[in-house]
């Protein structure tokens, strides 16, 4: 059964670097577009940055330059590389996935919690 689990998150400080894993298994990169959500306290859960099957990548404007995400096809892993960390990343992130040809990010993870301190 295909199954998203995040890993990486943490405490940190300000201007540090985290970086979350997403074990996707059962999601062909040929097939899936994968992406990095995150929701802060009291916000709406919104798109960090998502990768689709040629490997372009895209990013919200407030991460740009700081963050990175790639993958991993042959071990099926998700990654968010996380520099120069700030106070208002503080959230937790959650890897999804959709079909190419949809919109619609389907398949979601539990998850992760990251913590920047000031």
């Amino acid at each position: 059964q295909a199954q998203l689990v995040e890993s990486g998150g943490g405490s940190v400080q300000a201007g540090g670097s985290l970086r979350l894993s997403c074990a996707a298994s059962g999601y062909s990169s040929g097939t899936f577009s994968m992406g990095w959500f995150r929701q802060a306290p009291g916000k709406e859960r919104a798109v960090v940055a998502g990768i689709d099957t040629t490997g372009a990548t895209t990013y919200a404007d407030s991460v740009k330059g700081r963050f990175t995400i790639s993958r991993d096809n042959g071990k099926g892993t998700l990654y968010l590389q996380m520099n120069s960390l700030k106070p208002e990343d503080t959230g937790t992130y959650y890897c999804a996935a959709r079909r190419w040809w949809s919109s619609e990010y389907t398949d979601w993870g539990r998850g992760t919690q990251v913590t920047v301190s000031s």
